[in-house]
């Protein structure tokens, strides 16, 4: 079970690190002056590894959907929400764009569009909210409640194995 426990480990690590490169990409979009000088000369070693955030991002999604469907169920209504776009809405604003809006290119503006009013920088809050809920996961292995819950779950199996055993 532990080799279980540090191959789940890897595999979110491995979702954190693409998520967090993710991030970078969809800032980058946003604000490119901004982040190279952030990152200084580090930034050409990371932009040639930045995905491009519309196409990576739906499978970073689905495979981090389904980990926290399965290892924190209680958040997965909240993880998809920073996704969706609420529904209905009357207008979109900086408080209900979502990724969803992004991938999409959405981008409200007004004065014949010489004021943007929302456009995909307003994605990055809920992205990082996403990396967050899986980073939780990550600690979740790493707690002693884990362990306790763990061997609870364990050793209810052996006991209903066994009385379901018992003639």
């Amino acid at each position: 079970m532990t080799r279980n426990i540090e191959k789940y480990k890897n595999d979110i690590e491995g979702l954190l690190e693409r998520g967090n490169y993710l991030l970078v990409a969809l800032q980058y979009d946003c604000y490119p002056d901004r982040i190279e000088k952030a990152y200084g000369e580090d930034f050409k070693k990371i932009k040639k590894n930045l995905p491009s955030f519309k196409r990576k991002y739906q499978s970073w999604y689905s495979e981090s959907k389904a980990l926290v469907r399965q290892l924190l169920p209680d958040r997965l209504a909240d993880f998809a929400k920073h996704y969706e776009k609420p529904k209905p809405r009357k207008d979109i604003s900086f408080e209900n764009y979502r990724i969803e809006d992004a991938l999409q290119g959405l981008r409200v503006t007004r004065n014949h569009g010489s004021e943007v009013v929302v456009d995909n920088d307003a994605a990055i809050p809920h992205l990082e909210q996403q990396i967050a809920i899986v980073e939780s996961i990550m600690a979740r292995f790493e707690s002693s409640l884990f362990d306790i819950r763990h061997s609870t779950i364990s050793a209810g199996r052996y006991i209903r194995f066994r009385s379901s055993r018992v003639p």
